[in-house]
């Protein structure tokens, strides 16, 4: 069993009628394995919704964490997701294999938005308004990496609970995937991407006032 773990602010009919997780789970119904856990009108941050999945033992032991803006453009997507998790602890769409000092995301390499060395990237994620959006290449799939993209994780949760790795809720909106996968790794956990098609319907909100805040929350607690 597959849990699809998200949260929206939209509401429960909204959820389903308009949302591009909702539309493309709904698509998805015939596949039996899947199971949804979503937070409707959410005000809670993310990590507490992800972790309060990740605590409970019932239901799948694999968790998909993922955002509500997102198309699944996969009709293969529990067979690819049992498939990553047979190689990887935590599996993602986006990520690199290596970390610099102070580097703000999975794709940036400071907080002036300056692209990370494209040798050092894994993934494919397609972005737009509607499914099968444009693809972005960002290096060979699969691979081992130290941070992944927060729009889609997925992971065993016997597996995290066994190595006590949860978000931290102190990254409510913006950084809580950099800080689950610093924990990850500080756990030896590993960590890859896999090729799960999906589109994004955002580009991310790099650089606002919240963001700014949580980036020196997180360089505080990590040191670099």
């Amino acid at each position: 069993m597959i849990e699809i773990v998200s949260a929206t602010r939209l509401a429960e009919a909204e959820f389903w009628a308009r949302s591009a997780l909702g539309m493309s789970l709904r698509r998805l119904a015939g596949d039996k394995r899947l199971r949804h856990h979503i937070s409707f009108e959410n005000r809670r941050g993310l990590p507490e919704v992800y972790n309060a999945r990740i605590a409970e033992e019932g239901g799948g032991d694999i968790a998909v964490f993922i955002h509500d803006d997102v198309w699944i453009d996969d009709y293969f997507f529990a067979d690819h997701l049992i498939d990553a998790l047979e190689r990887f602890d935590v599996v993602g769409v986006g990520g690199c294999r290596n970390r610099v000092p102070g580097q703000p995301s999975w794709c940036f390499a400071d907080e002036r938005m300056v692209q990370s060395d494209p040798t050092t990237l894994s993934g494919r994620v397609a972005h737009g308004k509607h499914p099968f959006g444009r693809i972005g290449y960002f290096g060979d799939v699969p691979a081992e990496c130290e941070l992944l993209d927060g729009v889609l994780l997925a992971a065993r949760k016997s597996r995290l609970r066994a190595q006590s790795v949860a978000f931290d809720p102190v990254f409510d909106f913006h950084f809580y995937d950099l800080d689950f996968c610093r924990s990850a790794r500080q756990r030896q956990l590993r960590l890859g991407t896999w090729r799960l098609c999906i589109t994004h319907q955002s580009e991310g909100a790099f650089g606002s006032d919240a963001w700014t805040a949580r980036y020196y929350q997180y360089i505080a607690k990590w040191g670099d």
